[in-house]
């Protein structure tokens, strides 16, 4: 398992998108080098709160989604589900495909298997990869992120990087040296990380919404306050004040941005992140409520249920029961 470590106050005040993908240190990995003989087909089951990817590294694919373009994946392509849709992954549309965990794996170490499947025909190979982040931070920024982000390999000095790290992932995985896996699981993450800054950086659709404000630089900075600490006590006076605007500006430009007004935020963000924490951890409630900014146990049983309709209790149960 894999822990989050702390963010560095730089990041939170200058730059919060960087904060956002400094969150985006993955736990309950598990990578897997699938050496694929035509004709083949995996039927990818929906994985929420995961992330899930593919590295080409040899030969070809498809991607195909429910509702979207199919994708053919070459060598040195990269394909991103950043809320881990389901999908099929096959040698070429129409090929039959098997659901995933009833194929047979072979484990090589703990985050990372080998998987050999298909008819014997010419072998593809790829690296894949499930990570789940717990986060809220990152769970948001993917639930921002659309379902499918594919990078081609076209070499570009920009994208030189990318295929640096692909060539010697592709290596790592063939050739399982001693510290292969910690090699495969550091170089996915950072793949991943530059994946998702490259697609903000150059889409449109990043300029909308939770994303634009991360990056406008004065909403940018509220939200790195209010993320960096659910526990401190904010005012609109304070948020404002981070933000470098009078009150009313700040208001009328986070609520444009963002779609709901700072306050407001600031009760749903810590919501979400008492809903992780419940998740994950076994806490006492009363603790809990102070670590999202609540003096009482049972003003935050009452914010709990009036932002997500559930009980702190339920939630707890229904994680005890996964």
């Amino acid at each position: 398992m894999k822990h989050t470590p702390e963010i560095p106050d730089f990041l939170d005040r200058r730059d919060p998108l960087a904060q956002a993908l400094h969150q985006m240190r993955m736990t309950g990995v598990v990578y897997c080098h699938s050496v694929l003989s035509a004709p083949w087909g995996l039927d990818m089951p929906p994985m929420p709160d995961c992330l899930v990817f593919h590295v080409i590294t040899a030969g070809s694919g498809w991607l195909l989604i429910d509702g979207e373009p199919a994708r053919e994946l070459r060598r040195g392509d990269f394909a991103l589900m950043p809320q881990g849709v389901g999908h099929l992954f096959l040698s070429e549309p129409g090929a039959a495909s098997e659901p995933l965990f009833d194929l047979q794996r072979e484990p090589i170490a703990e985050w990372l298997e080998v998987l050999r499947h298909g008819g014997g025909g010419p072998v593809s190979e790829a690296i894949c990869g499930a990570m789940r982040f717990d986060d809220p931070v990152a769970r948001h920024l993917a639930a921002s992120l659309p379902r499918c982000i594919t990078i081609e390999g076209l070499h570009t000095p920009e994208m030189e990087w990318l295929h640096s790290s692909f060539r010697l992932l592709a290596a790592e995985a063939g050739q399982r040296r001693a510290g292969s896996e910690s090699v495969i699981t550091r170089l996915a993450d950072i793949i991943v990380i530059q994946a998702i800054r490259s697609w903000v950086e150059s889409s449109a659709a990043s300029q909308t919404g939770w994303l634009r404000g991360l990056q406008d630089r004065h909403v940018g900075r509220a939200l790195a306050s209010i993320h960096r600490d659910p526990a401190q006590p904010l005012t609109l006076a304070d948020l404002a004040r981070e933000g470098g605007l009078s009150r009313s500006a700040f208001t009328a430009r986070f609520t444009q941005m963002v779609g709901t007004p700072p306050m407001a935020y600031v009760t749903q963000w810590r919501m979400r992140v008492a809903l992780a924490r419940l998740q994950e951890r076994r806490l006492p409630l009363a603790q809990l409520a102070a670590q999202v900014g609540y003096d009482s146990e049972a003003a935050f049983n009452r914010a709990f249920k009036r932002v997500t309709g559930l009980t702190p209790g339920s939630v707890r149960r229904g994680a005890t029961g996964r």
